[in-house]
């Protein structure tokens, strides 16, 4: 526990105000190349998962045929070309998602792509999918296996092409699918971006069913998840699980980015003209956790959640557990808080798991709303 406090407070008090004081995507990119690194070397894993890592029996869970050592993973977005496999779990991480992966490589959206909001705890996030493409990654990680399990998340590509139709945006899914059959443990149709050509549109119900329809054609024997947007009202996620109890979906990432500026939880005075694109953090965790507890209400364990959206502590993953999340990923807490936040969360989620009187993760899965 005093190595845990000492680790928080170094990246709090030291190293966060200088990186605060740097270009967030300038950072970013410098942690991507810096974990590639250490993940090279077997010693530096070794010496990365004393010091930061946390296992605890009570936090195993087998699901959809998967083994997970703990339900803390690592979002989609933030290791857009999969060059963190081998570090993430010395970090702690007990599962992790590349992507969005899109069918052809993609530049991203022209100028600025990230603006920190440091009052309201979130960053604003305008990449608009930039990655190297499908045939990229399968070149790279087909067939590969890791410590954890890995998540491919597939999005359609941001341009003109493939958002000309309907038709064109599904055959973009598919060609990504097809490119990378054996990239991955698990498959996330990310149909929420908020930053992409053409926009949200597969999260219209008639559009959603002819692209689970094209998806169920390829007989993909991974589970298979659909990431959501944030901002949806419970009719239209009602109309999203009418459309999903048709198809083969295993289960729903709750959620996506906002892009409500209003939202509860944004400080108005971080705003500024030039920002654009979608919301993390703070300002996402009260309408994850509603989407969350909604769904599990209306499905039970039907569906696999996994909860996504402001978790900066264990009390935060643990409140999306009692929800009804199986499973809880992040980005922007470990941002705002340090990578030894891993390790935090699985440490006190076993507390806080052992104060409410259960022996397993399981069994607190939807607690409060059960």
């Amino acid at each position: 526990m005093i190595l845990t406090r000492l680790q928080h407070a170094t990246y709090k008090r030291l190293l966060k105000p200088v990186l605060f004081m740097m270009d967030p995507e300038f950072v970013h990119r410098r942690f991507i190349a810096v974990g590639y690194l250490l993940g090279s070397n077997p010693v530096t894993r070794w010496i990365l998962s004393v010091f930061l890592s946390y296992r605890h029996p009570s936090l195993e869970q087998t699901i959809c045929g998967l083994r997970f050592s703990n339900p803390v993973g690592l979002a989609g977005g933030f290791d857009k070309d999969a060059y963190l496999m081998k570090i993430l779990p010395s970090v702690g991480f007990g599962w992790m998602e590349i992507g969005s992966v899109t069918a052809r490589h993609c530049a991203g959206n022209a100028g600025k792509h990230l603006w920190r909001l440091p009052k309201s705890k979130g960053i604003v996030v305008h990449y608009g999918l930039k990655n190297n493409g499908a045939a990229w990654i399968a070149h790279r990680l087909s067939k590969k296996r890791y410590a954890i399990p890995l998540g491919l998340n597939v999005a359609r590509t941001n341009d003109e092409e493939a958002s000309a139709s309907d038709l064109a945006g599904i055959r973009d899914y598919i060609a990504t699918l097809s490119t990378c059959p054996d990239v991955g443990d698990y498959v996330t149709l990310n149909v929420s971006c908020p930053n992409s050509c053409g926009g949200e549109t597969f999260l219209e119900p008639h559009r959603l069913d002819q692209l689970l329809t094209a998806v169920d054609g390829l007989k993909i024997s991974k589970p298979i998840f659909l990431k959501i947007a944030a901002d949806l009202s419970t009719t239209e996620v009602d109309a999203i699980l009418e459309v999903a109890d048709r198809h083969r979906v295993d289960g729903f990432i709750f959620s996506n980015l906002t892009k409500n500026y209003r939202a509860a939880g944004i400080v108005p005075s971080e705003l500024t003209p030039e920002m654009k694109g979608g919301i993390s953090g703070k300002p996402v965790e009260a309408l994850s956790n509603a989407l969350i507890a909604h769904v599990f209400k209306q499905k039970g364990t039907k569906y696999v959640i996994i909860g996504c959206g402001g978790i900066f502590s264990a009390q935060d993953a643990y409140g999306k557990i009692r929800a009804g999340a199986s499973l809880v990923q992040l980005i922007t807490g470990m941002i705002f808080e340090g990578p030894q936040l891993i390790g935090e969360i699985n440490r006190g989620l076993v507390d806080l798991l052992k104060k409410d009187g259960f022996s397993s993760l399981s069994e607190a899965i939807g607690a409060d709303v059960k």
